[in-house]
């Protein structure tokens, strides 16, 4: 039961964590995921793909691609106009949240 809980917790952060660190430059997934790794939040390839395309699709990231030496062409992401505003929300809210638990979980 504590998995699920846990797995629960970390599915609810992940694209707020997502929009934050693509938020910082232009990245290529193998960026998130050591972002992601060494927050200590691991996540696989096959969890990211489809919530870069579901933020992309929700008009919250665009992206490039370039050509690589080293294999395929690469995506590249960043935060469109609206997925900036949506992160700015997403961070006050996250204030919020924390003072609250904050609060419960030292009483």
């Amino acid at each position: 039961m504590v998995d699920n809980i846990k797995s629960q917790m970390r599915k609810g952060v992940l694209e707020y964590c997502i929009l934050s660190v693509i938020s910082r430059q232009e990245v290529y997934t193998s960026d998130i995921l050591e972002a992601l790794r060494q927050a200590d939040l691991l996540v696989v390839e096959g969890t990211l793909y489809p919530l870069l395309s579901r933020l992309k699709n929700n008009g919250l990231l665009k992206y490039r691609w370039q050509e690589s030496t080293d294999g395929p062409p690469r995506k590249y992401f960043t935060l469109t106009d609206e997925g900036r505003q949506i992160l700015t929300a997403l961070n006050q809210e996250w204030e919020t949240i924390t003072k609250a638990i904050s609060k419960i979980t030292q009483q």
